[in-house]
C-alpha cells in the first residue's frame, strides 16, 4: 500500500477527537448492535478521509447509547466469572484502562489475547475486529491516550461477549484456503441472529482441515492468515448476496486477527491462525448462499482474468462496475458511507490486487448506502 493511500499517522489529531466522542457511548445498541464508530472512523482516517470523519460520526452519533451502569469491579481474581457477561461491559472497560494505564499496552494485550482468543465469536466478531483497529493505530502512529484508551474499550468489549464457537471436527484436509471456504458446511436453518445460528454449529459433523498442519514458525501462520482474508474477500464478490452485512466479517475478522500479529509474541501467531480460521468458517457456514453469482462480465480484461482465476466457473453472474484504483474503491466506500462497508473496503485494500477491489465494489453495490 502506498503512502497516497493511507494516513496512518493523522497530525491533523481527528482520530483522537473522534475517539474521545465515541468513549462516551457503549459498544452496542438496540440491543446488542456493534457501536461501528471506532473501526469505520479509524479506516476514513487511515485512508486519507480525515475531512469526512466528524460528518459520519455527526450521522452515526444518534444510534449509540450510553456505557451501562458498573455492577461491580473485574479484577485479577475475579475476571473468570466476569468473562462473556455484558451487563459487566463497564466493569471490563474500567479493567482494561487500569491495566492500560499501569502497563504498557503490548504487555496487557499479550497477557489477555490467550484468553480472549477461544471467544473470537463474541460479538459477532466485532470484538476481535474492533481490537485490530485499535493495534493498527498503535502500531502505525503515535501512542496517545485516546488510542490506548480505545485498545482499553475494544478488549472490554471482546470480553464482556465473549463467546466460544463449539468445538468441531477436522474433516478432510482443503488443500488451500479458497478451497476450505467453499467446503464448509452450511448450517440448516439460516434465519434469526448469529447467536442462534451459531448454536446450529453443533449439529455439523465439523469443518475443513484446514491448512491441515500447524505451520512452521509464526511467519508460515503469517502467511495462512494473509492467504484466508485474500481467500474470504474474493469469495465476497460471488457470495456476498447472501447477507451483504455479515459475510464481510469472513473477511475481516481474520484481518483482524492479522493486524494485530506484530504487537504479539510469535508464540501466539500459529493458535491466531487457528482461531481466525474458525471464526471465518464460523460466519461462512453461517450466512454463506447455497449458489454463487459470477463477477467476470462488465469487468475489465485484466480484472476479469484475475477474478475468474480467484473464483470457479461455476460461480458466475455480473456485477454492474468495478473500479480500477484502490482510492477510487475506498472513496466510493466513503461516500457511500454505510459502516460494513467502509470496513470491507478497508481489508480489500489490505489485500490490494484486483479481484479484492471487484469484491470490494460488490460491498458497494450490495449494501444500503448511509445517506
Amino acid at each position: 500500500m502506498t503512502d497516497t493511500q493511507r494516513n496512518p499517522t493523522d497530525t491533523s489529531g481527528t482520530l483522537d477527537e473522534a475517539l474521545e466522542r465515541i468513549h462516551l457511548s457503549g459498544p452496542e445498541r438496540d440491543g446488542w448492535l456493534s457501536n461501528h464508530a471506532p473501526m469505520a472512523i479509524e479506516a476514513l482516517v487511515r485512508h486519507g478521509h480525515a475531512r469526512v470523519a466528524h460528518r459520519w460520526l455527526d450521522t452515526y452519533r444518534p444510534k449509540l447509547e450510553d456505557m451501562p451502569g458498573s455492577v461491580a469491579p473485574v479484577t485479577a481474581l475475579n475476571w473468570q466469572e466476569a468473562l462473556g457477561d455484558i451487563s459487566r461491559v463497564a466493569d471490563w472497560t474500567a479493567f482494561f484502562e487500569r491495566e492500560t494505564a499501569d502497563r504498557p499496552w503490548r504487555t496487557v494485550l499479550a497477557e489477555w489475547w490467550p484468553r480472549l482468543l477461544p471467544g473470537i465469536a463474541a460479538g459477532a466478531t466485532h470484538g476481535v475486529i474492533r481490537v485490530g483497529h485499535a493495534v493498527r493505530t498503535l502500531l502505525e502512529g503515535e501512542e496517545t491516550a485516546p488510542r490506548v484508551r480505545e485498545l482499553a474499550h475494544a478488549l472490554g468489549y471482546w470480553a464482556a461477549r465473549h463467546q466460544p464457537l463449539p468445538a468441531l471436527e477436522r474433516l478432510a484436509p482443503a488443500p488451500d484456503a479458497a478451497a476450505a471456504l467453499d467446503r464448509v458446511p452450511l448450517i440448516a436453518d439460516q434465519d434469526g441472529g448469529i447467536r442462534s445460528r451459531f448454536e446450529q454449529l453443533t449439529g455439523l459433523t465439523g469443518f475443513p482441515d484446514w491448512p491441515g498442519r500447524d505451520p512452521a514458525g509464526p511467519e508460515a501462520a503469517r502467511a495462512a492468515i494473509e492467504e484466508l482474508v485474500r481467500a474470504a474477500t474474493h469469495r465476497y464478490a460471488t457470495h456476498g448476496h447472501a447477507d451483504p452485512i455479515m459475510l464481510v466479517h469472513a473477511a475481516t475478522a481474520p484481518n483482524a486477527v492479522l493486524r494485530t500479529l506484530p504487537a504479539l509474541p510469535g508464540t501466539l501467531w500459529t493458535p491466531s491462525l487457528h482461531a481466525a480460521w474458525a471464526a471465518s468458517a464460523a460466519v461462512t457456514s453461517a450466512y454463506g448462499p447455497r449458489e454463487a453469482q459470477p463477477v467476470t462480465e462488465h469487468l475489465p480484461t485484466a480484472q476479469a482474468a484475475q477474478a475468474a482465476q480467484a473464483t470457479p466457473a461455476a460461480h458466475a453472474a455480473p456485477v454492474a462496475s468495478a473500479a480500477q484504483h484502490p482510492q477510487e474503491v475506498f472513496e466510493r466506500a466513503a461516500a457511500h458511507g454505510d459502516d460494513h462497508t467502509i470496513k470491507f473496503a478497508d481489508t480489500a485494500l489490505d489485500v490490494g490486487d484486483a479481484a479484492a477491489l471487484v469484491a470490494a465494489g460488490r460491498a458497494i453495490e450490495l449494501n444500503t448506502p448511509a445517506w
